[in-house]
Formats: C-alpha cells, structure tokens, sequence
C-alpha cells in the first residue's frame, strides 16, 4: 500500500486515480476536511502523518517549510529501504537538504515533482522529473508509474526540481507571450480563435495556445486546478534560482515581473492572469 500526504488538488487527484486503479491508499492531511474527502474517494486514512509510513509515500505539500515538518515526523517511522518520492515544487537547495536527512533512516528521497496539474493526476498521465538515488527510483517505478505514465530521472537530488522549475519558467514565459500576442492580433482586427488556428498550426504554438488558451482561457471556465499563487511560487523560485547561478533571465525577469505584479489574487486559477493580460494589463 501507498502512502499519500497532502491531500490539495493535486493530492485528492492521485487519491482517485489510485482508487480507480484497485490500489487505495493511505492518506493523511493536517485539514480534517481534506482527509474527510480522501476517505470518501476511498482511501485508507490516517491521523498522523508517521501512520502513512510504508514502502513508498508520496508528498504533495505546498513548500519547503511543511515537508521538513512532515519528513521530522515520517522519517523515524519509515522501513529501511523506504522511499518517499515528493511532488511538491521546492528550492533545489532544500531538496537536497531533504534527501541528506533522509539517508541515516536508510530512506531514499527522490525530489519528484510532476507536470500535467490535478486532470493528470487523475488520468495517471503526469510527467514526474526525479532527482535522486537512482536505485529508490526503480524500487519505486512501478507504483508511481500508476499516477504517471512519464517518469524521467534526471540527476542527483535537487535535479528534479532544477528541471520543475525551467519548465515551469516557460510555462509562465509561455502565458504572457501568448497573451501579449493574441491581443495585438485582436486590436488589429483578427480574433483569438482565429489566430489560434493559424498559430496551432504553424511555429508560434506552444502549450499555452495548444492547451491553456483553449482549454481553460478562451471558453472561461478557468478551471485547470492550479492557482495563480502556486504559479507565482514556481516563478519565484526560478528567479531565485537563476540569480543563485548567475543565469541572467532577460526575457523571464519580464514575464516573473508580470506575475507577481498582475492583481490576480492567489486562489484564482493561474490562467486568469492570462485574461488580464489580454484584456489590458500593462
């Protein structure tokens, strides 16, 4: 049996995506409410964090701050030769941190964040990028490969949250481009729609118009599952990144600027910031 703890969008998604697949797991958050829902979805729940201790579990915490808190709790109580594999997007700094802590219990920590937000979750079709020991991965490939159907190993720990981070810049870089762009082309006259058919169809196109633009953008429903917040998170930890290498982001800073500058609140979904943008933001 798996471990899951945080039980967010994303959490609540592989809850049922594992459910669905005949594998329950265990489940635990510090929200009552959240652990309510996971036991409804059907999974096994827990009221400590330490009770989710097996041969696998898997984080999906919001920073660096609450999986240290989690990981002083679970460490002690997981099997030698456990691992736990965290989808949270962190500092690659404390991701490394994380998985020195973890290797006196004889656990491996594999930094493991994954691309394709709560409709990947719950499709098992996400893209998990994993830092660390090479050996926890495989031990573990087969039971995270039921919430991901692309498991890349990237490098040493940290190496997966190097690569969450990049993603996630373009991802952010992508949104405002894409926005700036379609609303050139609707004050000149050409509608979005318009535009994307040629876009999508030629070498401008990117996850932005493919997916986001009409998916959760064009049709207003906004309702991908990922927040404005999470995403500014991301772009703040890229900067931080890139300033902490001497990367300089000459386009990137821009688009960063942007985000943290929009007045889309937190809670939003993040392709809202996209729409004001396109409606007018400068």
């Amino acid at each position: 049996m798996i471990g899951l703890i945080g039980l967010g969008n994303m959490g609540l998604a592989m809850v049922r995506r594992l459910v669905t697949g005949g594998h329950p797991p265990l489940a635990y958050d510090l929200d009552p409410a959240r652990r309510a829902l996971a036991e409804t979805a059907g999974a096994r729940v827990t009221e400590t964090a330490a009770a989710c201790a097996t041969h696998l579990v898997v984080l999906s915490l919001p920073n660096d701050q609450v999986v240290g808190a989690v990981l002083s709790a679970l460490l002690p109580a997981m099997p030698r030769g456990g691992v736990i594999a965290d989808t949270s997007t962190l500092d690659p700094l404390a991701a490394r941190r994380f998985a020195t802590e973890a290797a006196p219990y004889g656990v491996a920590y594999l930094d493991a964040p994954v691309s394709g937000g709560p409709a990947g979750a719950a499709e098992g079709t996400l893209t998990m990028m994993v830092g660390g020991q090479k050996g926890g991965l495989d031990a573990a490939r087969p039971d995270l490969a039921r919430i991901a159907s692309r498991i890349v190993h990237v490098g040493d720990a940290g190496a997966g949250q190097v690569a969450k981070l990049v993603n996630n810049l373009l991802v952010a870089t992508h949104l405002v481009a894409a926005a700036e762009a379609l609303r050139l082309g609707a004050r000149a006259g050409v509608a979005p729609d318009a535009l994307l058919a040629v876009i999508n169809a030629a070498t401008g196109r990117s996850g932005a118009t493919e997916v986001n633009w009409p998916r959760w953008i064009g049709n207003g429903h906004f309702d991908s599952g990922f927040s404005a917040g999470l995403m500014r998170k991301d772009a703040r930890l890229a900067g931080a990144l890139a300033t902490s290498v001497g990367a300089p982001l000459d386009v990137c800073d821009r688009a960063i600027s942007v985000w943290g500058h929009s007045g889309v609140a937190d809670d939003a979904d993040f392709n809202r910031v996209a729409a004001t943008i396109f409606e007018g933001y400068r």
